[in-house]
């Protein structure tokens, strides 16, 4: 208990940097998750051919490799930004493309005729998409897209080992001053749990007011 009492203001910093790393790739994630899914089923071949390799490339590619391309890379080209930001990047491009893949198949569960009939009105691909087959997408992707930013909130661990401050990282500050180190990963892991189990509770309520009946 004392490493947490002692280490309140530590792990405080590492908490609040955790969230945030949290909440801003997940927007990220969200933005372009979307506009992936909706380059993957556009009728333009060539967007969709950018929809597929995004994903491709992404979805292949381990988030440790992602972290030191965009951390360790881009400066090289004169991208100079804040390790945080960068770490928002890295983690922001990879959950996307499992946030595509998750749209994706909500989209094709909405039946063809729907848009069909949104064109027969004169509805153009960009209003057909967005007014008639993503609201009804939505409802059926609610538990999959919540599951991904879960698994974006334990990811996050990995930004700690390129100088950003998050939850994870408070060990090895703990372990220099001599704290136990058990108890420093219990806290750590409890922080994480009080992280993931809000995005369930967001993601939960959101399923019961818009999600699919059954």
């Amino acid at each position: 208990m004392n490493v947490l009492t002692d280490n309140l203001p530590l792990f405080g910093e590492g908490f609040l940097g955790t969230v945030e790393l949290t909440v801003y790739s997940s927007l990220l994630a969200l933005a372009l998750g979307f506009l992936m899914a909706s380059f993957r089923v556009a009728p333009v071949a060539s967007l969709r051919a950018v929809g597929t390799v995004w994903v491709a490339v992404l979805r292949n590619t381990p988030l440790t490799l992602l972290f030191f391309a965009v951390l360790l890379g881009l400066p090289r080209f004169g991208l100079v930004l804040p390790f945080k930001v960068f770490a928002v990047l890295a983690l922001g491009c990879y959950t996307s493309a499992f946030i595509c893949e998750a749209l994706r198949s909500g989209i094709n569960t909405v039946p063809r005729g729907q848009g069909e009939a949104a064109r027969s009105l004169g509805m153009t691909f960009g209003q057909t998409l967005t007014l008639v087959v993503l609201p009804q997408a939505f409802r059926s992707v609610i538990p999959p897209v919540g599951s991904t930013l879960i698994a974006l909130a334990k990811n996050s661990a990995i930004a700690g080992a390129f100088s950003v401050t998050e939850l994870l990282g408070t060990y090895k500050t703990l372990g220099e001053l001599g704290y136990d180190v058990v108890w420093t990963f219990v806290w750590i892991a409890l922080g994480y749990l009080v992280v993931t189990l809000a995005i369930s509770a967001l993601f939960t309520a959101l399923e019961r007011t818009w999600g699919v009946a059954r």
